[in-house]
């Protein structure tokens, strides 16, 4: 095992859904993550995120740990699963909403492309979520009393930024792969409210939301180092913002380049050729994916 060093304590985690096969973008991720730990005699830790209770699926998930294993991952049990959080997330929500920070919003898809591209609206602006919501659900005075449940809520990103105040807002940046230097990535306010806008903290399928979920279940898992895809930076802001909010410490973070198809399309679950089982069933090795992904 490699000597520890002044990141000893370190802890990584690869947190897929069990909505479809891993690929080659899954396997990279996951081995960056795992050897990153391992370098630093730190813990690699497997977490599911499967709060999609429609599109979970057993099946996949079990693929999921084969796939980990036959790649010479290893990790402590048992696996956190988000589908047994949901108390965590009641939690939050709650004391975020006793902040005034949440408000419900009723908007499909659908009224939330409409109301961007209205005229007075100017040009619509894409975020992390897709298109920046416009407002359209936001009170002047947000709701008080107990919070709504089985409906969807929304953050006053506004009102974030005046809770916070004056503090610095920033996260570590490992960068993209070995040898990349570190450095601290500084967020604006005003960017935030322009470019994020108010974000679903709480879908009404599922109570939650992936922001809201991976951080707190980065924190309770004490993850000091968060490996995952150069398509998830700007989500990073986000997360810093509830981690302020919320009182929890801010992993470091690496974002990592993405694994692309001969096209230069991302690779997606739908893209079976490329899945790690399509490798393993045509005769390739852990060894032959690694070579595959430059590691």
């Amino acid at each position: 095992m490699a000597a520890t060093s002044e990141r000893a304590g370190l802890i990584t985690r690869f947190a897929p859904s069990p909505t479809g096969p891993l690929h080659l973008g899954h396997a990279y991720s996951a081995c960056l993550a795992f050897d990153l730990a391992r370098k630093h005699g730190g813990t690699f830790l497997i977490r599911i995120e499967d709060i999609d209770r429609q599109r979970a699926r057993p099946e996949w998930e079990a693929q999921i740990y084969e796939d980990l294993n036959w790649l010479g991952l290893t990790w402590p049990e048992p696996v956190m699963r988000q589908s047994d959080r949901q108390p965590a997330y009641d939690a939050a929500l709650d004391r975020l909403w006793d902040m005034g920070l949440l408000y419900p919003c009723s908007c499909s898809r659908r009224d939330i492309q409409e109301a961007a591209s209205a005229p007075q609206e100017g040009v619509p602006r894409l975020g992390p979520d897709g298109l920046v919501y416009p407002g359209t659900c936001r009170p002047d005075e947000l709701p008080t009393g107990v919070r709504p449940r089985e409906t969807a809520l929304r953050l006053d990103m506004r009102r974030a930024m005046q809770r916070i105040g004056a503090e610095q807002l920033s996260f570590i940046e490992c960068g993209g792969g070995p040898g990349d230097e570190t450095g601290e990535i500084g967020i604006s306010p005003e960017a935030l409210v322009s470019e994020i806008g108010d974000v679903v903290l709480a879908r009404r399928d599922m109570g939650t939301s992936y922001h809201l979920s991976v951080v707190l279940d980065d924190a309770a898992q004490g993850v000091t180092d968060v490996v995952r895809g150069r398509d998830l930076f700007e989500a990073t802001r986000i997360h810093v913002v509830l981690q302020r909010l919320l009182g929890l410490a801010s992993p470091r973070y690496l974002h990592h380049r993405l694994i692309r198809d001969d096209t230069g399309k991302r690779l997606a679950k739908r893209d079976d050729a490329r899945a790690i089982r399509t490798y393993r069933d045509s005769g390739l090795s852990p060894r032959d994916i690694r070579a595959k992904l430059g590691l």
